[in-house]
């Protein structure tokens, strides 16, 4: 079992790189007390294949919940759980500046005193905690996609796969277009086999109806055009730290064309390395 720790800075960015981790496959418990930590452990390792991965936040707020992650720790060894412990850092000027556009107020914070009177506390308090950190990322300079992309480095594992799941969704114009697509393209310019008797019946998934659809040089070339720019973009969406990334495909009734092209689309796409479904919404309802 791969049991991760993160703790560190308030503001520093650590439910952030929880949820990244939670992309990488991790079971993700956020704000869990110290004292829970070694039954939660108890649990996990009691449940074998379902709890293989497993991150846990947790803040040291004062001397009491410092102790007692220490405890904690302690009890983890004596159990035999192999941990790692990731620390969340930045510097003070950026944490204050975090605080001031979210309007929150630091856990810390005491009457009298500054906001950077508190992040030096905490700091200090958690200074144990960062020597036997295995990790630590300073989120100072990280943008939202920059920190995720250092997650995945160390948390994403030996899989090739890409971080970002692709769903092709084929679909009809006549009952609208899907809401979640963030990209549609529109292939009611291609030969419609709706027009041919044998195949009205059929769908873009049958054979006869796809060689109808891509025996056509436009289609093709279409195609082609289509590949090279999901191509392009795909690495693009990953490195803006996109997770889901869904494609619409329409044409008329969604029962032929954008049905045959999407199979395509999504067939392509597997081939390049990343995880991608094909869904047709509007297939049967012709």
């Amino acid at each position: 079992m791969e049991f991760v720790i993160i703790s560190g800075l308030s503001g520093a960015g650590k439910s952030k790189a929880a949820s990244f981790m939670e992309d990488t496959g991790f079971y993700v418990v956020d704000n869990m007390p110290a004292a829970l930590i070694p039954k939660f452990a108890e649990l996990c390792m009691a449940s074998p294949g379902k709890y293989e991965r497993v991150t846990l936040v947790t803040d040291i707020r004062g001397g009491q919940t410092f102790d007692g992650l220490f405890e904690a720790l302690d009890a983890l060894h004596s159990m035999g759980c192999q941990y790692k412990i990731l620390f969340v850092e930045a510097t003070t000027e950026t944490i204050i500046k975090r605080y001031k556009e979210t309007r929150r107020i630091h856990p810390l914070l005491r009457p009298g005193e500054t906001l950077a009177d508190a992040v030096s506390q905490e700091r200090k308090d958690l200074e144990p905690v960062r020597r036997r950190a295995e990790y630590i990322i300073d989120t100072s300079a990280l943008s939202t996609s920059k920190l995720r992309g250092e997650v995945i480095r160390l948390f994403g594992g030996d899989s090739a796969v890409p971080a970002m799941s692709v769903n092709v969704i084929s679909f009809g114009f006549k009952y609208g277009i899907p809401l979640e697509a963030d990209l549609v393209f529109d292939v009611r310019f291609l030969p419609n086999p709706y027009y041919i008797a044998e195949l009205r019946h059929q769908t873009g998934l049958d054979k006869p109806v796809s060689d109808f659809v891509f025996g056509y040089q436009e289609t093709r070339d279409f195609m082609t055009h289509l590949e090279n720019l999901i191509g392009f973009l795909l690495p693009k969406y990953v490195e803006e730290g996109k997770t889901m990334l869904v494609i619409g495909i329409g044409c008329t009734g969604g029962q032929h064309r954008s049905v045959a092209i999407t199979k395509a689309l999504a067939d392509f796409i597997q081939q390049k390395g990343y995880q991608a479904t094909d869904n047709h919404r509007d297939m049967t309802r012709a």
